[in-house]
C-alpha cells in the first residue's frame, strides 16, 4: 500500500493544474501547492526535525495548517494536532505524552503556548515571523520525496478526555490512507470535488476532507474558524460540491437569516458524523438541499469508519451497515468479549473489528485503556446500538448516557429525535437527572425556536410513537445547549447544572 506522501506525488502528476487548496482570494493548484509543501519539508528539516520526530501543532484552520499535515507526511513526521482553543495544561499534556519535538501554532493558541510550562524546552513555531511557519513556506528548495513507508506512524490524534487525560491515537500511514479511500468510495466522490475544509484538523473528520479531496484531485476550501456568512460565502465563491460536518454546523447553516437554498446550489452531496442527527434536522436539510446523495457515517479517531448509511433522510437515525473495511456486532451490555450477539432488536454496546484496514493498533502508552477497550480482535466503542430486522444498525447513545428510569432503559437520541420534529424546538438535550423515587428521570433540554411550553411539548410526546415511560418528566428552556468545539453535546454539562436557564425548569406529570 502507498503511504500518503507518494499518494500526494501520485495527485501531483496526475492533475498538476487541478485546483488543490484555497482560502480568502488564495487559490493553488496542485504543482503550486507541491513547491509550498517542498519549501516546508526542507524548513522542518532545517530545523532539526527527522523522520519518526512528533511534531504538535495548534492552529485553526488555514492554509498553512493543511500544507503542514502533508509536509509532515512527506517527512515521515508524526503530526500530532491539537485543538487551536487548548489551554497551556492541556498543552502541556500533548507536549510530555507525545515527547514532541516542535511545537507549530498560530495567534489562536499563542496564550496557551505563553503559558505552557514545557513549550521553552522545545522548538517553538509561530505562523508568522522571522523563522516563522510563513517564511518557511516561501522559501525554495527541491521537490521533496517521501521519506515515510506505509507502516510509519502518520498521525497521533488526541481523544478528548471526561473523566481522564485526553488518550493518544496513534495512526499509521496505511490506515490513514485506506481510510481516506473509503471515505471517497462511501461519499460516492467523483474526481475533482470540492470539500469545504472547515471541520477542524485537530479531529479525524477534518484530517479525511484533507485526504480524501487529494486522492481525487480535488479542492480543500479552508475555512479557518466556522462562522455561517464565512461558510455561505466560501461555498457560493468556490462551487463547493460537498459537505462533511457535524449536525450542529448544519443546524446553524440552515436556520441562519443569511442562508438561500441558491446560495449552496452548487452542493450535491451532504455527509454527517461525530454525534446521532434529529430527525426534525434531517427533514429540514433533505428540504433545503436535495442533495444527490445524503450520507450518516458513523465512526471514532480510533476506527475511522464503523459503519454507513447512504440515504439518511430515508431512514431516519439509521447507522446503516458495517462500513467497506468493517465488521460490527452488538453484544450484551458489560460482556467481556464478542463471542455472544444480541438478538434484532435487543440493545446492547457495539464493537467493531480491529482486522479492519482503517484501525488503529492500541492508545498511545495506555495498556489500562487497551485492556478495557480491545478484547479479543474487537474495539468496544462504549455505545449503545441496535439491529434492527433489516440489519441496520441504529445508535442509541454512550453507555453511560443511558438513562435507566424506574427499571427501564431509555435512549436519550430516540427522545431527542421525537422532540426535534416539533416546529418551536430549535435544539434539544435529553439527559437522566437524579430522581429518589425513579432513580433517574427523563430531563429535555430545549432551545426554543418559537412559543412553546412543556404542556405544548409533552402533549407532542403523547400523540407520538414514543412510548408513555419515555416521555420527559421535566423541561428546562435554555439559551443554548453546550457542545465541546467541534459540535458534540456536552451531557455532562448538563447533568452538573452548568447551562444557562431561560426560565425555571418545570416538571411534568
Amino acid at each position: 500500500m502507498l503511504d500518503l506522501g507518494t499518494s500526494f506525488l501520485a495527485s501531483v502528476e496526475r492533475d498538476p493544474g487541478a485546483m488543490a487548496i484555497a482560502e480568502g482570494d488564495l487559490t493553488l493548484n496542485y504543482f503550486d501547492w507541491y513547491r509550498r509543501i517542498s519549501a516546508l519539508v526542507d524548513g522542518l528539516g532545517q530545523i532539526g526535525l527527522r523522520k519518526g520526530d512528533t511534531l504538535v501543532t495548534a492552529m485553526q484552520n488555514r492554509w498553512e495548517n493543511a500544507s503542514l499535515h502533508w509536509a509532515c507526511q512527506l517527512a515521515g513526521i508524526v503530526a500530532t494536532p491539537v485543538n487551536w482553543r487548548v489551554t497551556a495544561d492541556e498543552l502541556d499534556h500533548a507536549l510530555r505524552d507525545s515527547a514532541a519535538r516542535v511545537l507549530v501554532h498560530d495567534d489562536a493558541a499563542a496564550a496557551a503556548v505563553a503559558g505552557s510550562a514545557l513549550a521553552a524546552d522545545i522548538g517553538v513555531v509561530p505562523l508568522e515571523g522571522k523563522n516563522g511557519l510563513t517564511v518557511m513556506l516561501a522559501g525554495r528548495a527541491a521537490d521533496a520525496g517521501p521519506q515515510a513507508g506505509a507502516d510509519d506512524l502518520s498521525v497521533m490524534l488526541y481523544t478528548s478526555g471526561t473523566t481522564s487525560k485526553p488518550k493518544g491515537v496513534p495512526r499509521r500511514h496505511r490506515a490513514e490512507r485506506a481510510a481516506a479511500i473509503a471515505h471517497v468510495a462511501q461519499n460516492l466522490y467523483h474526481h475533482g470535488e470540492r470539500t469545504l475544509g472547515v471541520m477542524p484538523l485537530y479531529h479525524t473528520m477534518g484530517i479525511r476532507s484533507l485526504l480524501s479531496a487529494s486522492v481525487i484531485g480535488g479542492a480543500f476550501i479552508c475555512l479557518p474558524r466556522f462562522d455561517v456568512p464565512g461558510a455561505l460565502d466560501a461555498i457560493e465563491t468556490h462551487r463547493v460540491t460537498n459537505l462533511y460536518l457535524v449536525p450542529t454546523l448544519y443546524h446553524d447553516i440552515v436556520h441562519h437569516t443569511e442562508f438561500t437554498s441558491d446560495r449552496v446550489a452548487s452542493v450535491r452531496k451532504l455527509g454527517f458524523a461525530g454525534a446521532s442527527m434529529t430527525d426534525g434536522l434531517l427533514q429540514k436539510l433533505e428540504e433545503a438541499f436535495q442533495p444527490d446523495h445524503f450520507v450518516n457515517h458513523y465512526g471514532s479517531s480510533e476506527i475511522y469508519t464503523f459503519s454507513i448509511c447512504q440515504n439518511a433522510a430515508a431512514k431516519p437515525g439509521s447507522a446503516g451497515r458495517a462500513a467497506i473495511n468493517q465488521r460490527l456486532r452488538v453484544v450484551p451490555l458489560g460482556a467481556e468479549d464478542a463471542s455472544k450477539v444480541c438478538a434484532p432488536g435487543e440493545e446492547g454496546e457495539i464493537v467493531a473489528s480491529m482486522q479492519g484496514d482503517e484501525a488503529f493498533e492500541g492508545y498511545w502508552n495506555r495498556p489500562e485503556a487497551d485492556r478495557k477497550a480491545i478484547r479479543d480482535g474487537w474495539y468496544f466503542t462504549g455505545d449503545c446500538g441496535v439491529f434492527d430486522d433489516d440489519g441496520d444498525l441504529f445508535v442509541t447513545g454512550r453507555t453511560d448516557d443511558m438513562i435507566i428510569t424506574g427499571g427501564e432503559n431509555v435512549s436519550p437520541v430516540e427522545v431527542e429525535s421525537c422532540l426535534s420534529l416539533h416546529p418551536a424546538v430549535a435544539e434539544v438535550a435529553v439527559v437522566g437527572l437524579p430522581d429518589p423515587r425513579w432513580g433517574k428521570v427523563v430531563t429535555a433540554f430545549v432551545k426554543r425556536a418559537g412559543d412553546v411550553t412543556e404542556d405544548d411539548l409533552d402533549a407532542h410526546c403523547r400523540n407520538s410513537e414514543l412510548s408513555n415511560f419515555r416521555r420527559p418528566r421535566r423541561y428546562v428552556f435554555v439559551r443554548d445547549i453546550p457542545k465541546s468545539p467541534v459540535g458534540k453535546l456536552l451531557r455532562r454539562l448538563l447533568v452538573a447544572g452548568e447551562y444557562e436557564a431561560e426560565t425555571t425548569e418545570t416538571t411534568t406529570a
